[in-house]
């Protein structure tokens, strides 16, 4: 089986789960009050969008690799794991102020209909806080025992407040430049505090020795930081068609990236200012976005990016090989990470 059939088999598994789990939420949304019954039916639909799902698949087969199947209860965990992504998701939308996901309308544009704004701003705040509460729930009644239950729902909560830090440093970056330093500390409690949660929640299910837990984690943190370049990276180079929304939110945003770091420590006076000037200029002007884009990789700052990718992805293969995972499962693993470093040469 490939990397591509494998996440595929698991997509429908998690997302019959996750149909099952919203439908229910559903229902006593609509024993409670109309309103949030419709809401409930605007969150499936916001959820159900069809995406990978990479870091949840990624605890799905730590399970599997030690266990040697999977089961109900690994299912019900990553339900869990994709409720809590999407947590994060609409509130990053919002304080991004994205108008699209994964090529429909953030959920606070979902729902701002009809009483504006304002309106769907906060029911997303509410929402996104649900969908922890949610998430939670998926892990307690997984059918774990309830020592690992607990344990796994201690990670999603401790995973939950470190997000939630980097997320403030991220929007703090949009007021002053970060060092390169501090761009490492902000991005090592991003996408790799996802994917390290995922990889020790598997392992931990599945009863991984004390030296194993540690390799996962070390991987986590790897793959987190090599899939975030290539996700940034993707934001300023793709086409809205590949990328389900319009390109170069970041740069209109005054996001920092690697790559965009990179390019105004390297940069001169002339370009610097031009790259710090797009901010508010969202969406960008198809001319502005490609001086950018220009600048980035003639200053050397896209290659720079990639290398760093480059680097955690093959640290994050070497680790894994190191563990007591199955080897069909070391192989999906790093087809899987192959395919994050080559997708980086999609971009130039």
């Amino acid at each position: 089986m490939t990397w591509e059939e494998a996440v595929e088999e698991y997509g429908r598994l998690v997302e019959q789960e996750l149909r099952a789990r919203l439908a229910s939420a559903r229902r006593q949304g609509e024993a409670y009050h109309r309103y949030i019954g419709g809401l409930c039916r605007s969150l499936e639909e916001y959820v159900l969008r069809r995406g990978m799902r990479l870091a949840s698949f990624s605890a799905y087969l730590a399970y599997k690799g030690y266990r040697g199947e999977s089961d109900d209860g690994i299912i019900a965990v990553c339900a869990g794991l994709e409720l809590y992504r999407h947590s994060i998701l609409v509130h990053d939308d919002l304080v991004d102020r994205d108008e699209t996901r994964r090529g429909g309308r953030a959920f606070h544009k979902l729902v701002a209909s009809p009483y504006g704004d304002r309106f769907g701003e906060g029911v997303a705040i509410f929402v996104g806080n649900a969908l922890f509460a949610l998430a939670q729930d998926a892990v307690l009644a997984s059918g774990f025992e309830a020592s690992k239950a607990a344990q796994v729902a201690a990670l999603l909560a401790d995973a939950y407040r470190r997000v939630n830090e980097s997320q403030v440093l991220d929007l703090l970056f949009e007021y002053r430049e970060p060092s390169l330093d501090e761009w490492r500390v902000m991005a090592s409690r991003r996408a790799a505090s996802l994917f390290t949660l995922a990889l020790k929640t598997g392992g931990l299910l599945a009863d991984a020795s004390g030296p194993d837990m540690a390799l996962l984690e070390e991987a986590g943190v790897h793959i987190g930081y090599s899939f975030d370049i290539q996700d940034d990276i993707i934001d300023t180079f793709a086409t809205e068609e590949q990328y389900g929304r319009a390109p170069s939110g970041d740069l209109a945003q005054g996001k920092r990236p690697l790559h965009v770091i990179h390019a105004l420590q390297k940069a001169g006076p002339e370009d610097r200012a031009f790259l710090a000037g797009l901010q508010g200029q969202k969406p960008l002007r198809p001319d502005r976005l490609e001086r950018a884009r220009m600048i980035i990789r003639e200053t050397g700052a896209l290659d720079a990016a990639k290398k760093t990718s480059r680097e955690h992805a093959e640290r994050a293969k070497a680790l894994l090989a190191k563990t007591g995972l199955g080897e069909e499962v070391k192989r999906l693993f790093e087809a899987f990470i192959t395919y994050v470093e080559q997708s980086l040469d999609w971009y130039r």
